[in-house]
């Protein structure tokens, strides 16, 4: 009898596919119809697998990777951030510690991490793969960060991680523009370590596809489709390679070359945690958010214009200032005309 079960309580997942074969465990992520995002669940159940993994001694190496061909990660649901924590932020802080913890599950498994990127890692997908210790890239797919435009703050391990992953300005660029990064230029910049050709037009392999050759290859139009063989065949490459290593040592070695990550780490998330938990009651994330499940492009102007004029951006409808002479409420937010309770004009 082991102090450290492994698998079976990892068989009820809902949002994870987990597997081992031949000392290899694969963890996927398995919502395809929001593009592979976490919901508060699937951390749970991520959290599981890399934690069986960990215990695991069959297990040599954790495969990390996303269902389909569309998206590898892109982050947190949204549509759960816009229908749970905007409206409770206090909640959000837990989540952040579900968060945290499944990162960390990554980085402290004591094995080593392949991240195969089948998709778009974008938002904490981005940071997911961050968290693995080698990634290879499907050719169609790109990574990025986007917090600035959703109105959320990207340090959940990219504003920690990715200065020491591509340097100073380009994890600023990555930060600030939310721009996409394809995979010849997250090769280029070290973001990742191999890519593998994945798009094919009439069965013949694309070399250098252009961004819509990617769109139609994964819409599967005018003879263009998607091919992973070649992005499974590097990471049996790089899973056998890690394979015929020691154990302890290649654990050992993860810890020391963990050390920059997580001293960083450990130096901000805690503040993030917190900080992220406020915020999420404010205006911005709310205006991000809610643009998003509605499909339409933020008001980042108006929100500027708002500031520009000297008028509170913290709330939605102003601070809680006014009164009603009426029914006595208190509290009421600056820009109300009429009182919530009664009605009563302000």
């Amino acid at each position: 009898m082991t102090d450290f079960p492994t698998s079976a309580n990892v068989r009820a997942f809902e949002d994870v596919i987990y597997s081992k074969d031949a000392g290899v465990a694969t963890v996927t992520l398995n919502r395809p119809k929001s593009y592979n995002s976490y919901a508060t669940r699937t951390l749970k159940e991520l959290t599981l697998a890399f934690q069986d993994a960990s215990w695991d001694d069959a297990v040599h190496v954790i495969v990390f990777t996303g269902s389909g061909a569309r998206a590898f990660c892109t982050g947190g649901d949204v549509k759960e951030y816009e229908e749970k924590y905007t409206r409770r932020p206090r909640d959000y802080w837990k989540y952040m510690g579900l968060f945290r913890g499944y990162l960390e599950s990554i980085l402290r498994c004591g094995k080593p991490t392949i991240a195969r990127l089948n998709g778009m890692a974008v938002g904490g997908g981005n940071e997911s793969q961050l968290a693995c210790d080698l990634t290879v890239m499907a050719e169609h797919a790109y990574v990025g960060q986007v917090g600035t435009s959703v109105g959320s703050v990207a340090c959940g391990g990219a504003t920690q991680w990715l200065p020491l992953v591509v340097g100073d300005k380009r994890a600023r660029e990555m930060l600030f523009l939310n721009s996409r990064i394809p995979a010849r230029k997250a090769l280029e910049w070290g973001l990742v370590n191999a890519v593998a050709p994945s798009v094919r037009l009439n069965g013949a392999w694309i070399d250098a596809p252009t961004a819509d050759q990617c769109e139609k290859a994964q819409a599967q139009k005018d003879g263009f489709t998607i091919d992973l063989s070649k992005l499974d065949e590097i990471v049996a490459q790089y899973a056998g390679a890690l394979r015929d290593k020691f154990p302890e040592c290649t654990r050992y070695t993860k810890a020391q070359v963990n050390h920059l990550k997580e001293e960083v780490w450990n130096a901000t998330v805690g503040h993030a945690q917190d900080w992220l938990s406020v915020h999420f009651g404010a205006v911005e994330p709310w205006e991000g958010m809610s643009a998003f499940v509605e499909k339409r492009k933020p008001d980042f102007a108006g929100i500027r214009r708002r500031l520009a004029a000297g008028e509170s951006t913290e709330y939605l409808h102003g601070p809680y200032v006014k009164s009603c002479r009426k029914c006595g409420a208190k509290g009421l937010p600056a820009n109300f005309a009429h009182c919530g309770l009664c009605g009563a004009g302000l």
